[in-house]
């Protein structure tokens, strides 16, 4: 009799795997069962990245927006507190654009507040 390979399924299975993981160190991307873990390991920290950006973001616009309204003479908390009073719903991403593409803008919107 004739021999019959089998596993093409898994074989499949593997090399999506070694694909998914090319460019890694060492066995990590050559080894099945490391890779396996490699692959979801690396989903973890892209998982937990995709939330640090959006804190490090609201970092980034609260530094921006404090920095600009230090140089019109209030703080920053100042700004936010009064903002709200005043019924001027921007969010800190809008405020942020505002002073980094048009200074005048914000400029403005820091004067109706005061």
């Amino acid at each position: 009799m004739a021999r019959i390979k089998r596993g093409t399924v898994s074989q499949r299975k593997h090399n999506k795997l070694l694909d998914l993981t090319k460019g890694y160190r060492g066995t990590k991307s050559k080894l099945v069962k490391v890779a396996k873990e490699a692959a979801l390991h690396a989903g973890q920290y892209a998982y937990h990245g995709r939330k640090l950006r959006k804190r490090d973001f609201r970092t980034l616009w609260i530094t921006r927006i404090g920095e600009a309204v230090k140089k019109e003479g209030i703080s920053y908390s100042v700004f936010i507190d009064k903002l709200h009073k005043a019924n001027i719903a921007l969010d800190r991403k809008i405020l942020s654009n505002l002073v980094v593409e048009d200074p005048q803008t914000f400029k403005h919107i820091v004067d109706k507040v005061k």
